[in-house]
């Protein structure tokens, strides 16, 4: 058995989704990799009642602007331009979040939150440019890993393997807040990123919207972080983002 453990505690850290195994016995690492197997298969509707869950505990730790204030007001504005569009086939529900910090995101449940830190940096095309960015990492499959990877870090602290018809509810509070965590600080491969922008733009170019908002988006993020490396993640660049944005934009021209 002790074995069979080191094994397991090899395996773990190999895939980056458990730290210090030397602290866990046997049996706690055993259950962890049963809970991390079954994370690497959760099923499209197991994936919208994590999102629930977990956007539902970032709301709970978060400021949100009320539907009167002028961040929610112009957020309102700006997802007008998307329609009635939902996202594999869940509605989208989207908030601001009253902080500095530059950030978005968009969860498997159709959960769409952008930071007023982001909204007072960019003007509206940006932003648009970024939701939709936000949305074809949705769209595309790309949140789906990362809440499969976020649920195992939290299975893999021991998380109870999910009974009943809602795998959120095997999770207690500290579990569901780690996995939140983990998601909203997910970082995506270089393809993914340059996937999630493309989509971004065929999806402005398929709403009549504008898509110049893509590079000068990029192009900001690029001043913020000095080029080396965007709030979505430190590969591709922010500069060489907004390149490509304008390639395709001369290339549709």
């Amino acid at each position: 058995m002790k074995h069979k453990a080191k094994l397991m505690c090899t395996a773990l850290a190999a895939s980056v989704f458990l730290a210090g195994c030397s602290g866990m016995n046997a049996d706690s690492l055993l259950s962890a990799g049963s809970n991390l197997a079954s994370a690497v298969s959760l099923s499209d509707t197991e994936i919208v009642q994590l999102s629930d869950a977990a956007c539902k505990d970032s709301d709970k730790s978060s400021k949100i602007a009320p539907a009167g204030n002028k961040y929610s007001k112009r957020l309102t504005k700006i997802m007008k331009g998307f329609g009635n569009m939902d996202l594999n086939g869940q509605k989208i529900n989207y908030k601001v979040y009253l902080t500095e910090d530059v950030n978005a995101w968009a969860m498997g449940n159709g959960c769409v939150r952008v930071y007023s830190g982001l909204m007072d940096l960019m003007n509206d095309n940006e932003l648009r440019g970024v939701i939709g960015h936000e949305m074809g990492h949705v769209a595309l499959g790309h949140t789906k890993k990362a809440m499969q990877t976020a649920y195992a870090v939290a299975a893999a602290r021991d998380a109870a393997n999910a009974s009943g018809n809602n795998i959120a509810t095997a999770l207690n509070s500290s579990q569901l807040g780690d996995m939140t965590e983990a998601f909203i600080n997910a970082q995506f491969s270089q393809s993914q990123e340059t996937s999630a922008d493309d989509y971004s733009f065929d999806l402005l170019t398929e709403k009549k919207m504008n898509r110049e908002g893509l590079v000068t988006a990029f192009q900001k993020l690029a001043e913020l972080d000095g080029g080396e490396s965007s709030m979505f993640s430190s590969h591709p660049s922010s500069p060489d983002r907004a390149a490509h944005m304008q390639e395709r934009i001369d290339a549709s021209k």
